[in-house]
């Protein structure tokens, strides 16, 4: 896959977001997706095998989020191949992002990823989430657990006027319902991704007291 074609997809669908990056930026997207691709190869970080896709699935999705996200200091839950973690980090250098995942071969990758692309303001964690200290003003989640159990075992990371943002397909009507006590809804947004047929929700949620 050449690198023009998935500069293509990532412009066209920046444009359908209504975002706007710098050269440089763009061009660290791209260095991502060629790296997760490479790893991918032998070490199976993700499903989706065409960079193209990747393109579409990972970054775009993780960037369809991007206008939601607020804070100096963000905590990536079960991160994964760094997403969307890794890419919000990229677009916005000045805040502090933290990626927590048990898996260590994605938190090799996450930490070659830091590396290769100079990406200063990223840590990574290899733990499970319960054994995190700190608080985070915003916390970010993509696939990871029910909500309950994201924030059975992840609400401690949250600070008390923070966003927890959890990345879902169609709405948890159940999980909404079995909210543990101390969180709410706070609001939702239909967040469409540009190239990719398939519904993508966000749900905000906040504590209802002090932690």
């Amino acid at each position: 896959m050449s690198r023009a074609a998935l500069q293509t997809r990532l412009d066209q669908g920046l444009a359908a977001l209504g975002q706007t990056l710098s050269d440089d930026v763009r061009a660290q997207l791209i260095d991502y997706v060629a790296l997760l691709a490479r790893w991918n190869a032998s070490y199976n970080l993700t499903a989706v095998r065409d960079p193209l896709e990747m393109v579409t699935r990972h970054l775009l999705d993780s960037l369809s989020i991007v206008p939601y996200v607020e804070g100096a200091t963000l905590a990536d839950v079960g991160s994964g191949a760094g997403l969307p973690g890794l890419v919000l980090a990229i677009v916005a250098p000045q805040r502090a992002v933290t990626l927590i995942d048990t898996n260590g071969k994605k938190s090799r990758f996450q930490r070659e990823a830091v590396r290769s692309l100079r990406l200063d303001n990223v840590e990574v964690i290899h733990a499970r989430v319960e054994q995190v200290e700190g608080t985070f003003d915003c916390v970010t989640a993509r696939a990871f657990a029910s909500l309950a159990d994201m924030l059975t075992w992840g609400g401690h990371l949250l600070a008390a006027d923070g966003r927890w943002l959890a990345m879902k397909g169609r709405r948890p009507d159940d999980e909404l319902a079995a909210l543990p006590d101390g969180f709410r809804l706070e609001r939702e947004h239909e967040v469409p991704v540009p190239g990719l047929d398939a519904e993508r929700r966000l749900l905000v949620l906040t504590r209802t007291g002090a932690p």
